[in-house]
């Protein structure tokens, strides 16, 4: 039997209990920070040779000069020519889904004009270079490629460099095949805190960017947590989470499923379930005991269930939305009738809302169209998915007519005067017609 918390709303102390159940300490211990700070300040200092030395040392690679870590366009398109034609198939399927939901984001310039002649408005640009970071070795990621990628090629990003690791000179190609579908302009073999102090601060090989995306382990994540301010960053995301809120009417073995895709990814993630049916809770358990044997990554599964999973009965549905809202999910499936309306009633905080029974979490991990990149560890409450916006910024526009230029500096002169700033005062006065 699995040992998966189980919480009541009715308990005494489950606000603490739900506290805790979230809590989640994502800071670096200090051995992980004095090892970035080190590699971050070698690589500033030392440009290729850090690199080099580090992604040799760490990843069992032999490379050594700079141009060496680059892949050409030629090998990725080899990469793509080389796997089977569904998965590349399933590849340009997904890519053309998630490029078609990026064009509704993109943010457009606009401006207005005064009765005096005074422009106002907004321009939008795009950033000029980003960087993408890649896991590589076991680990492969190709939807995680299309994810970060295709939104900054929508934004208009002209440059998008690409890191992934090699360990042991080994290439994942259903990467390699993403990134050449995705329009990837650069890429290369280097992974961990070296890679992120490459793109934040530039070598002779690896041109600086202007932000960084894409997730990576604790020392990627404590890098770009290090390098925020030197360039942008997407987010620091903490372990995967999925919370099912559920009326008890959908089939148990689908909610089991659903929340065993978040569990696999590793120990550290959570599932939660929250329902109004105390007797469906123990239906979704015994789906749990049983289809956790047929799962190649049962232990991981097994491991992330007992450690941070809770399966939560509440008085109503309303309450469950209350509880929802308060966890702020990075993914919230609502399989309940009526979902999109429920979402919008109900939900406030949640990074994506799956709707109905029949929308499972994973489809949003790989084709569904809008981006898998979404906050986690509560921080749905205040942040958003990763999307076109993130790869444009926005320039006020300002342009006074000689009317408009002379009525605003009287006010600007009173306020500049009211803080002392006399220079302010005298810089918009010159412009008042006498």
């Amino acid at each position: 039997m699995l040992d998966i918390k189980r919480l009541n709303s009715h308990d005494a102390n489950f606000q603490q209990q739900l506290d805790d159940l979230l809590a989640w300490e994502s800071v670096s211990d200090k051995k992980v920070f004095n090892t970035v700070m080190e590699i971050l300040d070698a690589v500033k200092a030392q440009g290729n040779v850090a690199v080099l030395e580090y992604t040799n040392r760490f990843d069992g690679c032999t490379f050594n000069n700079g141009a060496e870590l680059e892949l050409s366009k030629d090998q990725l398109s080899a990469a793509l020519e080389s796997i089977n034609p569904e998965q590349r198939q399933a590849l340009e399927k997904a890519a053309e889904r998630v490029r078609a939901y990026a064009e509704h984001q993109k943010m457009e310039s606009w401006s207005y004009t005064e009765a005096d002649g005074t422009v106002l408005g907004q321009q939008v640009t795009s950033l000029d270079r980003v960087g993408l970071y890649v896991p590589g070795g076991k680990a492969a990621y190709p939807s995680s490629v299309l994810m970060n990628a295709i939104p900054a090629k929508v934004a208009g990003v002209p440059e998008l460099i690409m890191v992934v690791p090699t360990p042991n000179g080994e290439t994942n190609a259903l990467v390699l095949a993403a990134a050449a579908i995705a329009g990837v302009d650069r890429v290369f073999t280097i992974g961990g805190a070296q890679a992120v102090a490459a793109l934040a601060y530039g070598t002779e090989t690896i041109p600086q960017v202007d932000k960084i995306v894409g997730p990576g382990n604790i020392y990627v994540a404590t890098a770009k947590r290090m390098v925020f301010g030197t360039v942008g960053i997407d987010m620091i995301a903490g372990p995967s989470e999925i919370l099912v809120l559920c009326d008890g009417k959908t089939d148990p073995d689908w909610i089991a499923m659903d929340l065993f895709s978040q569990a696999e990814h590793d120990e550290d993630a959570q599932s939660i379930l929250v329902c109004p049916d105390a007797a469906y809770i123990e239906q979704v358990v015994t789906s749990v005991e049983k289809l956790i044997k047929e799962m190649p990554r049962a232990e991981i599964i097994k491991a992330s269930l007992e450690a941070r999973a809770a399966f939560i009965t509440v008085d109503d549905l309303n309450q469950a939305a209350e509880i929802s809202n308060f966890i702020a999910p990075e993914h919230l499936e609502l399989s309940v009738e009526d979902a999109q309306q429920f979402a919008e009633q109900k939900i406030k905080h949640a990074g994506a809302i799956f709707m109905g029974r029949y929308t499972a979490e994973a489809l949003g991990d790989y084709c569904a169209g809008p981006n898998h990149v979404l906050p986690t560890s509560r921080t749905a409450r205040f942040s958003s998915p990763l999307g076109v916006y993130d790869f444009q910024k926005r320039s006020s526009l300002i342009g006074c007519s000689a009317d408009g230029a002379s009525e605003l500096g009287k006010t600007a002169s009173i306020l500049a005067r009211g803080e002392g700033l006399v220079a302010h005062a005298c810089s918009a006065e010159y412009r008042i017609k006498k």
